[in-house]
């Protein structure tokens, strides 16, 4: 596994970069960032500019990724971190991690029970202190177990095998 937390997404504040740095710092490891910024977004003026000016040692921007470049930086990444604040309805981007063997940190909205197994795939925290207890854990998550899960359940075969079986439905 890598030595950064990996966060993929906008920089709004549903997806939560704020916490993902708080996080990242508290942690004491580095946060790369694949996102396009706004810097004329409010949010990234009022609440990830401020954190930035403080955490430039822990983090860095790598700008938007995608195919290759977006599996060899989930890959290389020890987990991803995943702060949501909103109900996201599912969150590919835990199933392309898990694809990656790489484990998900996520606060618990949205879908994220529902695609990570706790304490197998990833952690899943209730408030950013237990995300920042769960970085120190991720040593003990199998990242073959995270590949072998995002098979099971993510994979065309097994999606298309679901699909099938709610048509006939």
């Amino acid at each position: 596994p890598g030595d950064y937390l990996a966060f993929i997404g906008r920089a709004s504040f549903e997806k939560r970069l704020d916490r993902a740095i708080r996080i990242a710092c508290r942690a004491k490891m580095k946060l790369k960032v694949a996102a396009q910024i706004h810097p004329e977004d409010p949010h990234y003026k009022n609440d990830i500019e401020p954190l930035l000016n403080e955490a430039r040692d822990w983090v860095e921007f790598i700008g938007e990724v995608g195919g290759r470049e977006k599996d060899a930086f989930l890959r290389g990444a020890a987990a991803l971190l995943f702060p949501i604040s909103w109900p996201e309805p599912f969150g590919l981007v835990m199933a392309e991690a898990l694809a990656c063997g790489t484990p998900v940190l996520a606060l618990r909205h949205g879908s994220v029970p529902e695609v990570i197994r706790h304490g197998v795939t990833g952690f899943i925290a209730d408030s950013e202190d237990e995300l920042v207890e769960a970085v120190g854990r991720i040593g003990a998550l199998d990242r073959a177990a995270c590949r072998a899960e995002a098979e099971r359940r993510f994979s065309r075969g097994a999606m298309a095998e679901r699909y099938e079986r709610v048509y006939a439905q």
